[in-house]
């Protein structure tokens, strides 16, 4: 059914009053199960299923993905088949709506994991314990969930702001619920499918899940005689390298340099393909530009040139050349470069969200506002963000401190311009569905760098807040608006960010101990294995780079590695300003060229091909209504949420087999 909405003329002329006495009357369903014990235990779940998924994506690609669609899908898939199975009441629309409250914030919870966090400890070579990144996440994380508070009350029931991806989640609730059933279970099928079929390629290419089946249940180690489990293998290429080995064959280099060295692999990774498929073509591309431009042209130069060498290690074994090697020695300087800037470029380019967002939070209240509250009994009272917020931002600050060594001055002069920028982030998503978190972190962490340029930890972790703070205020905002959209209760989807929160952090810290942190043989943990040829951590990469650069200038750098530099800055400012002058049309984003260059290329490849795939199937089925547009079109993030989910929950499990076995 239509939404009830005001019209333009209402939105600009109504008192805050008027809006909400409306809201009151015509949306609002008070009556209508939302934050029960069935959905909370659902959200709490998914979201923790979720997140691993999030945490595995943003590993490999340093990329957060949202979840909040796709746990709307499968929660509405759940209980529709235990309601036909007589086994429980369906679920309401609101109870919905909560569920993926929960476990949109247990997805956006990690990211610190995979950026902040991990860059402190590879600087510092220091491991976190596990119960400060728990309680470090979750303080920081609640005092984004305070802060939106009061501008909840401004975006969205006085200004009516879009929230795009919100709107979105609202649509698809409300088409859900009222008639379109078939069109959820289609895709929810589409999503089980995809996963199922995922999911087994990833265990028939999975070490630990084949050493499971074969060696543990089969046996096959004792009656076969065999060594070493049999596996497909997921970099196609490997059969060719096989075969020339054996026969002789050519293999393939670059001035010398074995395109395995160099990373440039061809493999087939199903996670990849489902994250190019969300990313779209024009990120998609971008990302391939940046790897091949470095991998395929640059790194192989340098190689020659000997500004990319072997090294002497800590243990004095000589390190070998890696695609690792490759971005830490030389390749991460420009790449870093083109994502600072670039970001930085769009953002400034982006004035009005400064003005707009300081406009809103700081404007007068309209002529005709009488100042009473008719949503007072089901809003969140404003008190608890006034006390709230100053009472955890010094538990923050505190904990910063205590855990981190960040000066305790420092740490609370850098709240006001971490609150600052998170309201021009907010804003931002309410506008445009973008949350400029990169850009917002990036200005926090060269501000406290010059403040203090002997502590890695004091540009590192006030950024870190910067990043999950404005996240959080964003993300409940966004997942708010849906819930205003449909008559529920804002206190109840607070309530249900906070579970996700805890849910997020339950579920993902001790996964990535196991996965990332995993203790040798004399039990002691390492921040080196961080990062991987599986898990290249380029977020990680990307902020321990600017680190670097805070605490030690540009000297030691090769003078190649500067003119990349200055190269990149000048083509990172030339794209953001073609982008601007075409109004988003331009098709490359320097963004996703540095992002590129710090991915594993066989990564980009596969996010490529994802992104082409459902590009031409997209041209290729362009009438609604057609069973291709339904698969392609429609069923888009639900294959590519199986593709992610299938992989990533497999990935994951055979790491621990591996770990455990």
């Amino acid at each position: 059914m239509a939404l009830n909405q005001l019209s333009d003329e209402q939105i600009r002329t109504w008192s805050r009053e008027q809006k909400d006495t409306w809201w009151l009357e015509q949306v609002f369903r008070g009556d209508m199960p939302q934050l029960t014990l069935r959905s909370a235990l659902t959200g709490f779940l998914l979201g923790g299923v979720l997140a691993a998924t999030a945490l595995y994506i943003g590993a490999k690609t340093g990329i957060g993905i949202g979840v909040g669609l796709t746990s709307v899908i499968l929660a509405f898939a759940l209980f529709r088949l235990l309601h036909g199975a007589g086994l429980a009441s369906d679920f309401t629309i609101l109870e919905n709506n909560c569920t993926q409250s929960i476990a949109t914030a247990a997805g956006y919870v990690v990211a610190p994991l995979y950026s902040s966090l991990g860059a402190y400890m590879l600087v510092t070579g220091h491991v976190i314990p596990w119960w400060q990144m728990m309680v470090w996440m979750v303080v920081i994380s609640i005092i984004g969930v305070l802060l939106a508070f009061p501008m909840k009350r401004r975006f969205i029931n006085d200004e009516q702001l879009p929230f795009p991806e919100g709107r979105a989640s609202g649509v698809v609730l409300d088409s859900l619920y009222s008639g379109a059933h078939g069109a959820g279970m289609f895709k929810a099928r589409l999503l089980a499918v995809t996963a199922g079929i995922t999911a087994t390629w990833q265990a028939l290419v999975s070490d630990g899940w084949m050493k499971l089946v074969q060696f543990k249940l089969l046996a096959m180690d004792r009656w076969a005689g065999l060594k070493e489990p049999f596996t497909l293998h997921e970099r196609l290429d490997t059969y060719y390298y096989q075969f020339a080995a054996q026969a002789g064959g050519w293999i393939p280099k670059i001035l010398g340099t074995d395109l395995r060295v160099l990373g440039l692999r061809l493999t087939l990774d199903a996670a990849m393909l489902g994250v190019g498929g969300l990313m779209g073509i024009a990120v998609a591309t971008s990302c391939l530009l940046g790897a091949f431009v470095n991998f395929a042209v640059l790194a192989p130069q340098m190689i020659q040139a000997g500004d990319i060498a072997p090294r002497i290690g800590a243990n004095g074994n000589v390190v070998p050349l890696s695609r690792a090697e490759i971005v830490n020695q030389w390749s991460m300087w420009w790449g870093i470069t083109m994502m600072v800037v670039g970001s930085l470029v769009s953002l400034a380019a982006k004035p009005e969200l400064f003005t707009a967002a300081l406009k809103s939070v700081g404007g007068r209240r309209p002529a005709r506002e009488s100042g009473s509250d008719v949503l007072a009994h089901i809003e969140v009272p404003l008190w608890v963000s006034w006390v709230g917020v100053p009472l955890f931002s010094v538990i923050g600050a505190w904990i910063t401190h205590a855990f981190f060594g960040v000066p305790w001055l420092l740490a609370m002069v850098s709240l006001p311009l971490i609150f600052l920028l998170t309201v021009i982030c907010t804003h931002s998503m309410a506008l445009t569905s973008w949350t400029p978190t990169g850009s917002m972190a990036k200005i926090t962490q060269f501000t406290m760098g010059a403040i203090d340029r002997s502590n890695p930890a004091s540009n590192l972790l006030p950024a870190g807040m910067t990043s999950e703070i404005a996240s959080n205020a964003a993300n409940l905002l966004s997942d708010i608006k849906p819930g205003y959209m449909l008559g529920g209760k804002p206190r109840h989807q607070v309530v249900g960010h906070v579970i996700g929160i805890v849910a997020g952090v339950l579920a993902c810290v001790p996964l990535y101990f196991l996965l990332f942190l995993p203790p040798d043989a004399h039990g002691v943990r390492s921040a080196a294995t961080l990062v991987s040829e599986q898990f290249s951590m380029p977020a990680v990469i990307q902020w321990k780079g600017v680190a670097e650069i805070i605490a030690k200038g540009l000297k030691g750098l090769p003078a190649s590695a500067l003119i990349a530099m200055a190269m990149a800055a000048a083509a990172a400012l030339a794209i953001e300003l073609a982008r601007v002058a075409t109004r988003g049309r331009f098709p490359l984003s320097s963004v996703s060229i540095g992002l590129g260059v710090v991915l594993p290329p066989e990564s980009t490849l596969a996010m490529w091909i994802g992104a082409f795939g459902f590009w031409l199937m997209g041209l290729r089925h362009r009438t609604p209504g057609t069973r291709g547009h339904a698969v392609w079109v429609d069923g888009c993030e639900a294959i590519c949420a199986g593709l992610i989910s299938g992989a990533a929950l497999m990935g994951i499990g055979n790491a621990i087999i591996n770990v455990l076995v």
